[in-house]
């Protein structure tokens, strides 16, 4: 039976790590997986959120908006095509916590929206960092700077994304990396020797 995991974040915080060390102890388990990241550049709509990510302005956050839900419902149907059907797991890095990119008026109503609308995935799990650490991250990866990567913006997303994490795992991403992984594969798993 496919399980289907959530690994979700503000910029900064260690998603890609936390994907990669979810897909290796998934694989590690003899499970064939099934990894996808958003923004998603292989396709149109993540290459459009790419570029409009790297714009300011309320067009801009609207146009990313809608880039990344295309990018989100074509990841959904991939899942659930002959690719999903060929996986043991799916691993979706970034999935609903986006609303939390939103005003805090918006984030609520599209949190709502997203939870009647959109399917909930078997393991959903939240990683945070504080904001200044996120921009450290962020600053040495020495790309272009998008229009949320900033520590006061990113501190509002930071709470808006806690508010609402209601049944998810939330780890701290904060402490060393074999740590991370420890604490990760302990809370995803239930393996208490993993701690």
């Amino acid at each position: 039976m496919m399980t289907w995991y959530v690994v979700d974040e503000m910029d900064g915080a260690g998603k890609s790590t936390a994907g990669e060390i979810l897909v290796q102890e998934l694989e590690s388990r003899r499970r064939k997986v099934l990894f996808i990241e958003h923004l998603n550049r292989s396709i149109l709509a993540g290459r459009l959120e790419s570029a409009f990510l790297l714009k300011e302005g309320k067009l801009f956050v609207i146009l990313s908006t809608l880039a990344y839900v295309a990018d989100v419902l074509h990841s959904l149907m991939v899942m659930r095509g002959r690719k999903g059907r060929e996986a043991d797991d799916v691993v979706f890095v970034r999935y609903s916590m986006a609303v939390a990119y939103l005003s805090d008026g918006a984030c609520s109503k599209a949190d709502r929206l997203v939870k009647a609308l959109l399917p909930k995935p078997d393991v959903a799990v939240l990683v945070d960092v504080d904001p200044d650490t996120a921009m450290e991250r962020i600053m040495e990866r020495g790309e272009g700077i998008e229009m949320f990567e900033t520590s006061e913006r990113l501190g509002k997303i930071r709470h808006r994304m806690l508010g609402i994490s209601d049944g998810w795992i939330v780890l701290d991403n904060s402490v060393l990396k074999d740590t991370f992984r420890q604490e990760m594969v302990s809370r995803v798993f239930g393996d208490a020797d993993a701690a």
